[in-house]
């Protein structure tokens, strides 16, 4: 199942897979700004002679033509980065982008599927069938995957693969369970309108910071008693906005927020009660409410076959390195392609207290021990010329 000559192209080309993840990291673009980005990546995928279409805004599909009939194996990598400030300022690969960084490590994904990419092509005779390379902007507004599927990367795909960078997990660790990995990640905004009026005299306005109050300590009921609590879900208001001034009774009170589960029901039943609860709190003081939901990614569940591929080539790829990270209820737009074709997506660990890189995703001081880059890679490829062989 293992092919030796991708895990020696993988080892020969690390010092290169090194470089290309730190010229990534030093340079972050944000969502659908990837233009450096993609630009090396068309460059690499020419200079390897590898046929490549550049999608729109960014992004970049491209397919390895095996020497032999086939299914089609899609690989997908991301690339964009946030809008953090990088505080790793020592890092000789700091990001030279004030208030930009790679704080998620898709330059990582990125230069990874580059090289297994490079390894692949050294086997292109032997592959029975295709393996379509997806390299993805604007996975952090769960927009990219959504314009990759519209410009044909899920076209003709028999199964789809997919890596995360995990600073949870010690370096070299990979998970990839059959069932949840990441939540459904869903954003609502409730806007309550009362009376405004002068702050001494409450007794003619309607308040609506008071009602926007209320609901906010009323709306955690919704999970913690109205949901089974074998079905994980989460609830959370993340910013408020009332009245203009200290002496001012708000008229107005915006609220923002977001929910995360991992099945349909759930899901259904959550924005179901955000409007129930919103309309209920409002009527008690008078007010009134309007209540916007937004379906933003479906939550990734792994495919069984998939799932128990990916475990299999890791086994026989590294060893002893199978972890069992518990489903997360982040969001990954990897769902989009999911919808298209059977797949998984595999978490590949990269946390190492002695190099500091344990921080969170996000945070202005995470970063990837380097270390893992070639598993990442190497896992990549192995599971393509895997299941081509199935």
């Amino acid at each position: 199942m293992i092919h030796p000559v991708i895990k020696d192209a993988i080892q020969k080309n690390s010092e290169e897979l090194t470089e290309l993840r730190r010229k990534l990291h030093s340079e972050p673009e944000l969502p659908f700004e990837e233009e450096k980005t993609t630009a090396l990546i068309c460059e690499y995928l020419e200079n390897l002679g590898i046929p490549f279409r550049r999608t729109e805004p960014t992004g970049v599909i491209a397919t390895i033509e095996g020497g032999k009939p086939g299914k089609t194996v899609a690989l997908r990598g991301d690339m964009d980065a946030l809008p953090v400030e990088e505080l790793n300022k020592d890092l000789p690969y700091v990001s030279k982008e004030e208030g930009k960084m790679h704080a998620c490590g898709h330059d990582a994904h990125t230069a990874m599927l580059m090289i297994a990419a490079k390894a692949l092509l050294e086997i292109k005779d032997e592959l029975p069938g295709k393996v379509r390379l997806i390299f993805q902007p604007a996975e952090e507004i769960a927009e990219g995957a959504k314009a990759m599927v519209k410009q044909g990367a899920m076209d003709g795909v028999d199964n789809v693969f997919g890596i995360h960078i995990w600073s949870q997990m010690p370096t070299h660790k990979v998970s990839c369970t059959p069932g949840p990995s990441f939540a459904s990640a869903d954003l609502f905004k409730v806007t309550f309108k009362g009376k405004g009026g002068h702050g001494a005299m409450p007794h003619n306005c309607i308040d609506a910071a008071i009602v926007a109050s209320s609901f906010v300590m009323n709306v955690q009921t919704v999970v913690s008693r109205t949901i089974d609590a074998k079905s994980p879900a989460v609830l959370t208001v993340g910013k408020i906005v009332a009245g203009t001034r200290f002496n001012v009774i708000a008229e107005n009170a915006v609220i923002e927020g977001t929910v995360r589960c991992f099945d349909t029901e759930t899901r259904d039943h959550v924005e179901q009660q955000l409007q129930h609860y919103a309309e209920h709190v409002a009527a008690v003081y008078g007010a009134t409410a309007k209540v916007e939901y937004t379906r933003g990614t479906q939550a990734v569940i792994n495919d069984e076959y998939s799932a128990k591929l990916v475990q299999k080539v890791a086994s026989e790829a590294f060893g002893d390195v199978i972890y069992n990270e518990k489903p997360t209820m982040g969001g990954e737009d990897f769902s989009e392609y999911m919808d298209h074709a059977p797949g998984s997506f595999a978490l590949v660990g990269s946390g190492n207290s002695e190099k500091d890189t344990e921080w969170a995703h996000h945070h202005g001081k995470f970063n990837i021990d380097e270390d893992a880059l070639a598993t990442g890679a190497e896992l990549y490829a192995q599971y393509a010329w895997a299941y081509l062989n199935e």
